[in-house]
């Protein structure tokens, strides 16, 4: 009873030290081929700036539909077009933060 109880504490600690987006992006992520830097760099070039990507990936996440889609027909075809996001909007802009912090180019050009 124990060993059981320490278990689940165990894990449920381990799943709070992940951010939001660890939690909720990239483990569905893992499987496509299209990496989430590489769907990144394609918001980027749709959408520019900070304020116009984060608008155009929550915008996405909340009402998928191919006509929006950054990726291409064939990985649509491929892969499907995701569903919307069950996240509260807290949880969701602080995934998109996370994210554009990971992979925003702009800190990072010399």
């Amino acid at each position: 009873m124990k060993k059981s109880l320490f278990l689940l504490l165990f894990l449920l600690f381990l799943g709070y030290g992940e951010d939001a987006f660890e939690r909720n992006c990239v483990e569905c992520h893992r499987t496509l081929p299209a990496t989430l830097q590489e769907m990144f760099k394609r918001y980027l070039l749709v959408y520019s700036g900070e304020k116009n990507v984060k608008a155009g990936i929550k915008h996405y996440l909340l009402y998928p539909h191919k006509d929006i889609s950054v990726m291409s027909d064939l990985f649509i075809s491929t892969y499907g077009i995701k569903q919307p996001t069950r996240l509260d909007e807290k949880e969701l802009d602080e995934a998109i933060d996370i994210y554009w912090e990971k992979f925003k180019v702009f800190d990072k050009l010399k």
